[in-house]
């Protein structure tokens, strides 16, 4: 043990020296939480929408008041035909083109099925699908007035009406940034768990400094505790960090307990350190370790459900997930803080991070050469 301590007081003191280190492990990371949490943000707007109105008629006219006076469009202008509508969307000048066709009122008058046609920009899958989503339920909210003003009183007093409440658990107010913090904390603690880590160890192989400590009698396992240990503690300092942070700074709850997540992501630092260790050992230099990293951050990350939830990817990513670590800590952290949940929701997720955690320290312990 007095061996491993000694490894580690060496450890920070080289952290302490480096002058790049601390602003890499603590200042960078929360800079970017901040920024990311207000960047990273799917609600959409400022829709730009221009109007296509062949009808010129009152009812036409107050239908476009409504989604000009919402909070989610900005009107951008109007054409006059589908051929100048298709050139705005081609030009990027327009999110949204609604066309009302003629004889939209009097088909209201007659009671027919009038007709309203929304021309949607769907290079961005994700915020044509938001785009329309909003246009629609704005047309559904001035159907329903419509149909408020065509009921007669005689009937619709025999008639009861139906009251929908909506309840939305977790985020009652749907601010994003509560739901984004979580997910951009476990990026940034495994940044500093997996990608220093693994640079720091390679550093010191090229450095050669490295050599000189493996020809001393110090053993295999005392070596690498020594490297883990500190940038753990690192971590989990920043997990710290980040938490406070998110409750000050963006008002995230923390509905379940603070000890259980520490105790998950002390498992899961094991893993992903365990990773890096592994890509350290079979890198020459940090060039190499900084593509390797970079390949499988990148997937595990996209893969995660940070941005897209992981239900709505192919089967054949829910395979891929199964060994992604990202994705456990992920769900992980966002059911602790979001909805309390408790060590009996999440006990496969410990189980799953210590199984890989015991493999990726087993793989990295055999693949580190010590030349005694």
């Amino acid at each position: 043990m007095r061996t491993i301590a000694v490894l580690i007081r060496k450890e920070f003191t080289q952290i302490r020296r480096n002058r790049i280190m601390i602003p890499a492990m603590i200042v960078a990371p929360l800079i970017q939480m901040i920024i990311l949490v207000y960047a990273a943000n799917m609600n959409m707007r400022d829709i730009d929408f221009a109007i296509l109105d062949e009808d010129g008629s009152s009812s036409s006219v107050n239908l476009i008041s409504k989604y000009s006076s919402s909070p989610f469009f900005s009107l951008a202008g109007s054409v006059n035909s589908l051929d100048d509508a298709e050139q705005l969307l081609r030009g990027d000048k327009a999110d949204l083109v609604i066309h009302i066709p003629a004889n939209f009122e009097k088909n209201i008058l007659n009671q027919d099925r009038p007709a309203v046609q929304f021309l949607v920009n769907g290079i961005n899958s994700a915020a044509a699908v938001l785009t329309a989503s909003y246009a629609q339920n704005i047309l559904l909210d001035y159907n329903k007035q419509l149909l408020a003003g065509f009921s007669k009183p005689s009937v619709s007093q025999g008639f009861g009406t139906i009251q929908i409440d909506y309840s939305h658990w977790y985020n009652p107010d749907l601010d994003f940034k509560i739901f984004m913090v979580p997910g951009i904390l476990v990026i940034l603690v495994t940044l500093v768990g997996w990608l220093l880590m693994s640079l720091n160890v390679v550093r010191e192989k090229e450095l050669g400094t490295i050599e000189q400590i493996n020809v001393t009698p110090v053993k295999k396992y005392q070596f690498l505790l020594g490297k883990l240990i500190p940038f753990w503690i690192l971590a989990i300092v920043e997990l710290g960090i980040g938490l406070t942070l998110g409750r000050l700074l963006f008002h995230v709850p923390v509905l379940g307990s603070l000890g259980l997540l520490v105790g998950f992501t002390a498992v899961y630092l094991i893993t992903v350190l365990g990773i890096g260790l592994f890509f350290a050992a079979i890198s020459e230099t940090q060039q190499q370790v900084m593509f390797v990293n970079f390949f499988f951050v990148m997937v595990f990350i996209l893969m995660s459900g940070i941005f897209t939830p992981v239900e709505s990817m192919p089967d054949w990513a829910h395979y891929v997930n199964i060994i992604n670590p990202l994705s456990y800590f992920m769900r992980v952290i966002r059911m602790i803080l979001l909805k309390g949940s408790g060590f009996a929701d999440v006990w496969k997720d410990f189980l799953a991070m210590g199984i890989f955690g015991i493999l990726m320290i087993t793989l990295a312990v055999t693949s580190y050469r010590k030349r005694a």
